[in-house]
Order: C-alpha cells, then structure tokens, then sequence
C-alpha cells in the first residue's frame, strides 16, 4: 500500500497510471514480526486431521496412506507424487498430483483441501543423491524450504523424515545418540541435517508443530529398491525367490540400524499423535534391530537353504554405510512417547517370505 501511495504521489506526467492488481497472499514466515508464533491445530475425537503425504509413491508413502486412511477415514488422506501411480494405488483412495517445487501448486492443494498434517517424503535418496547433487540440493533442500513455509503459514503439523545418513565417520557410531556431532558426506546426509535444524529453527521461531523420526533402514515386501545404501536388505528376498542368488554390494560385515516397515508407519504415527508437552525435542531416533549382510543371509537360508550369497562391493555405498551408525540410540523416544518396537530379525524375515514367497517358491520348486 505505502508503494502504491509513493507511486501515485510521485507522478507528475499527469498520465493515467495503471494499476496492476496484487493478490495478497497470507501470511509467511518471511513476513511475520518477530514476536509472532503459530500454533498446530489440535482435533477432538469426532474431528480428524486433514491429511496431505508428498512424495507418497515411494518406499514409505502408500503404506501410510493404508494405515492413516484405516484410522481417520479414506478422504481425509490425499497421497500425492509427480508421477503415475499404479490402478490399485489410484482407487485406493484420493491421489492428485503435486510437484515441492512449484511453491503455488503445493500451496493450493494444501488451501482446497483444507490441509491440517503433511507429511513430507519428497527426496532423493543416498546413492541416488550422490549420482545427481543438483537434483537432490533442488528436491531436498528447496523443496523443504516450500513445505516449511507453506506448513508454517497454514498451521500445519508437519513431519518429515530424517535418517541414519544424518550422521557422518566423526559421529559416535555404536550406539549413536540423538543428539551428538552431525557431519555427513552425502547430499542426502547434508539435506537431512539441514532438515532437521530448520524444522527445529520453525518450531521456535514461528511455532511450527514440526516433528522428525530419524528412519534407521526400512524394509518393506510391497515396494521396490529405491537408490538407498541399505537397500541390498530388501533385494536379497526378491533375489532369493526369484533366482536362488544374490549379490550383495555392501561388505559382509557391515554393521547397520534396521526396521520393518510396519514399525517405522507405527512409530511415524505415535509420534504425530503424541501430545506436544510429552515431546522434549523435535528429532527423536528410532530403532527396532541391527544387522549385517552375513547375518541376513544367514536367517533368510533358514527359509531357502539353497540360496548362494556373493559379494561385490560397491565403493560408493560401502563408503556411505562406513560413515553411519552401527546401532542408534533411541531411549529418548521410548521414554518420551512410548516408542517399542515389534519386529526383530527372525520376524521380520518370516513376515517378508509370507508376503512374496509361498507362490513363488513352490513355482520355483515346480
């Protein structure tokens, strides 16, 4: 307004001045005065969270939308990518297209559905990241920057996922604490770090609800590999029932925090739900086992003894994986909100087998 005024007080040409309309925009945190805070919606029972999953067809996205939508109801979970989902994905439940980097379309989609929790997967992985830095610095980083101003302007709860690969070689690794020396040498790593100081950064400058699980390596039956480090622990059962062989790319005993992905869902979900005075801090480590290659296979050739394991290192993520914790510590999450896992080793390959193997082994076998 004040330009507007200077601009029609400073013409002397006596010409019509044409005035652009400007559509006014609510407020961001890049406009708010300093003593200014915003506050999380808070639901009864009967009023459930509007929900809004980016990057929800990796890993991690459709599983939650599953256990979310099971919970607070089919509609009020929109999953959302940049790319095509599968038919049953589709019909699941509400999908609409969303890209983090387009600031006005994210914003959009979180006004007309009146948004209340993102959660926020969008991300390139470790060596995927490594192979493509400018992509990565673009998705991870400036596309958290949209989601956090976004979610700090419409009072949004937001979570986003951190990882073991938040830490680095100079980081305690065994265990490695919540709170220690952070200095990763991926892109992925870096992003993540920056992740979580800027949640933190949000939630005490402008009282933004953020929270942050720092995701040990999951394991899951429904999805693919997807460009991780620990990715060689899903590979070895679609290898085993499908060819009998595998090649593991990672050294035999190398050492690293594991989850099944039900726990990592149930433990994003505790976390969301948990009331804000019980949490002490906004990124909390969480862990259920930890293992190495050898030992994997080892418990998987209890299922299909006649599986041969070889070994062909890769530099790159051998590299990575020497740089992250060996086990996490993750006693705060269990003391602040009650955090316990379900799943340990023989479960957890039991549970993988009974969702890929029983038709494929007995074909196999045939």
């Amino acid at each position: 307004s004040r330009a507007v005024s200077q601009l029609l007080q400073s013409s002397g040409c006596g010409c019509g001045i044409s005035i652009v309309p400007v559509r006014c925009i609510g407020v961001s945190p890049r406009q708010v005065a300093s003593d200014a805070s915003f506050h999380s919606v808070s639901f009864s029972e009967s009023d459930h969270p509007r929900v809004l999953i980016t990057g929800g067809l990796g890993q991690l996205g459709v599983g939650l939308a599953k256990l979310l939508r099971k919970r607070f109801g089919k509609n009020n979970v929109i999953l959302s990518d940049i790319r095509k989902p599968a038919d049953h994905v589709f019909h699941s439940g509400p999908f609409i297209y969303s890209d983090i980097l387009d600031y006005k379309n994210l914003r959009e989609i979180v006004v007309n559905n009146r948004i209340t929790w993102l959660f926020h997967y969008s991300a390139l992985l470790s060596a995927v990241g490594e192979a493509n830095v400018p992509l990565a610095r673009a998705v991870n980083i400036t596309g958290l920057h949209n989601v956090l101003d976004i979610a700090a302007e419409h009072n949004l709860r937001l979570f986003v996922p951190s990882t073991i690969g938040a830490f680095g070689p100079t980081s305690p690794r065994d265990p490695t604490p919540d709170l220690c020396i952070q200095r990763p040498r991926t892109i992925y790593g870096v992003s993540k770090v920056h992740a979580e100081l800027m949640g933190e950064y949000y939630h005490y400058r402008y009282g933004l609800d953020f929270r942050c699980l720092r995701y040990p390596g999951i394991i899951s039956a429904d999805s693919q590999p997807g460009g991780g480090t620990t990715d060689y622990a899903v590979q070895i059962f679609h290898d085993a029932i499908k060819t009998g062989k595998f090649q593991c790319n990672l050294k035999p005993d190398t050492r690293l925090p594991m989850m099944y992905i039900d726990d990592c869902l149930k433990a994003t979900l505790e976390v969301m739900e948990a009331p804000a005075e019980a949490l002490t801090m906004r990124t909390y480590n969480i862990s259920a086992m930890s293992f190495t290659p050898e030992e994997l296979a080892q418990e998987v050739q209890k299922h299909i003894p006649e599986l041969q394991v070889t070994y062909n290192v890769d530099e790159v993520r051998q590299a990575i994986a020497d740089s992250w914790p060996m086990n996490f510590d993750d006693s705060n999450a269990r003391r602040d909100w009650g955090w316990k896992h379900d799943y340990d080793l023989p479960e957890l390959v039991s549970t993988m087998f009974s969702f890929l193997g029983s038709d494929s082994r007995i074909a196999q076998a045939n």
